[in-house]
């Protein structure tokens, strides 16, 4: 949803956009003044089964909606489209091309935010949008920063202190780099002035720990743990505040980009080349290149097919901090 916001506010340009969203993604597009209305579709619960899908479509229909650009391209959503009586674009790779008026190439070497871009363009339109067109954005609200104040306060953090954010978590256990703590650990003696703050969601609490606690046993100050006690939305706010992000392939990413916050990313199983890499104007990409097993699947996996897990395990935390400091010194 974070990378479909380009797209968005290129359509916004020509009329008003209504975003039909899961729960979960209706809440980022909170505030977005491209966004004309959030059709929440609850697909496992109140809009389960066909039922549910003939109310979604009912009003998605109200809206006047004259083409559905379907960036998620599940059969489902194609159906929905359909059944709403609008005129469908989406990419040719999509389980639910078969009910697309049109089709679009899915390019394998675009960012994402490319090819959702490209759904709007027009086919013999071989322009390029620029970096800063294919940045995704988000409006945190007034009650997302002030939370965010709050929790900073209460850690005792001070006006003007950098704040280095680490993002250890992720869905898929191989997309975790394993050496946050250690990393942390030598930011103590090279940063002393910076503090950490640590994001992700309440299941990340363990690793905020045992990252507190190698930050403790090197004498530095307290982290923040910010682990499951921000919306999203808050967490982009509390990134806009970071000096810098180090994260895995994951969500976190993608609110830097949208808040654009200096970014060091670590991909292990997957890789930039996928589409999915940040989009913050200053970011680097740190992984093991040379592997010749990566990518070994689309998100990542839950154990290492081969057992070596080196795509994670080799990534030293020296030349992480190396990019840390960089980018904490060209800040001041």
């Amino acid at each position: 949803m974070i990378l479909t916001t380009p797209l968005i506010e290129r359509l916004a340009r020509e009329g008003e956009v209504h975003v039909v969203a899961t729960p979960a993604n209706a809440a980022v597009l909170a505030n977005h003044p491209a966004v004309a209305s959030v059709i929440v579709y609850d697909k496992r619960n109140a809009d389960a089964g066909v039922a549910g899908l003939r109310r979604v479509a009912a009003r998605l229909r109200a809206t006047g909606a004259t083409t559905a650009y379907m960036a998620q391209g599940s059969w489902r959503t194609a159906a929905l489209a359909r059944m709403a009586g609008v005129p469908s674009v989406g990419f040719d790779t999509s389980a639910g091309r078969w009910l697309y008026s049109r089709q679009v190439a899915y390019r394998k070497d675009w960012h994402h935010a490319q090819r959702l871009w490209a759904l709007a363009s027009d086919p013999r339109d071989a322009s390029v949008p620029v970096p800063s067109q294919l940045r995704p954005s988000l409006f945190p609200s007034a009650a997302d920063t002030s939370q965010v104040s709050a929790l900073l306060h209460e850690a005792g953090a001070i006006t003007g202190e950098p704040l280095i954010a680490l993002a250890p978590g992720s869905v898929w256990a191989t997309k975790r780099w394993p050496s946050y703590d250690a990393l942390a650990s030598g930011l103590v003696a090279q940063l002393p002035d910076a503090r950490v703050v640590v994001l992700g969601a309440a299941g990340d609490a363990p690793l905020a720990s045992a990252i507190s606690t190698a930050v403790q046993q090197r004498g530095g100050p307290p982290i923040i743990d910010a682990t499951g006690k921000l919306s999203l939305l808050g967490s982009a706010a509390l990134l806009a505040r970071c000096t810098v992000l180090v994260t895995n392939d994951s969500a976190p990413l993608h609110l830097a980009s949208a808040m654009n916050t200096p970014t060091i990313a670590l991909f292990g199983p997957t890789v930039p080349g996928m589409g999915f890499g940040p989009l913050a104007d200053r970011r680097v990409v740190l992984g093991r290149d040379q592997l010749t097993c990566r990518p070994c699947s689309a998100h990542g996996g839950q154990a290492c097919p081969l057992g070596h897990w080196k795509c994670m395990r080799d990534v030293e935390p020296s030349d992480v901090a190396e990019q840390v400091v960089r980018a904490a010194v060209s800040t001041q």
